[in-house]
């Protein structure tokens, strides 16, 4: 949404963003790819429109964003549930406000119809905000660039 003349986004996370449907998570953690930077892992798989289409048995969903995301962080490394949710906070706000760039790559690209990805945080301790912002702009970084490299060597494919 676009206020007054100043041609600022308002960068609110909406409900189609969030991964949450059963039939994309689990292939995304199945067959998907993955990028570290750490304390971060990202799995990531994009969709076309065709795969999305097949993913789902009678229709897709209205609310599925170009860009979907789901954060974990494993019991197994922060065994207290405040500190899982605190780094859950602090990675989903270095989400919302990096994102943009990552999601206007993702529309540009006609092959794709959304990009799913998992943030797994992977330290046993509690981090600043900004190691987490600056460790997750890597990531973005790394990820538009495999993005558009798996796009070109998947058109090499069909013109042969």
């Amino acid at each position: 949404m676009i206020q007054g003349e100043n041609d600022t986004k308002r960068l609110t996370l909406r409900k189609g963003e969030k991964l949450r449907h059963r039939s994309l998570v689990d292939p995304l953690f199945r067959e998907g790819q993955s990028l570290y930077e750490y304390p971060l892992r990202i799995a990531w798989r994009a969709l076309s429109e065709e795969e999305l289409d097949k993913t789902f048995r009678d229709h897709v969903p209205d609310r599925i964003d170009s860009l979907q995301m789901l954060i974990t962080v494993p019991k197994k490394k922060r065994r207290h549930a405040v500190d899982r949710v605190l780094m859950r906070r602090r990675i989903r706000e270095a989400y919302r406000l990096n994102r943009l760039l990552l999601k206007e790559a993702v529309e540009r690209d006609p092959r794709l119809r959304t990009l799913s990805m998992a943030i797994i945080y992977l330290h046993d301790k509690n981090l600043p905000y900004s190691t987490i912002e600056q460790k997750l702009g890597l990531l973005f970084k790394k990820l538009m660039r495999k993005v558009s490299d798996a796009g070109k060597t998947h058109d090499q494919q069909e013109k042969p």
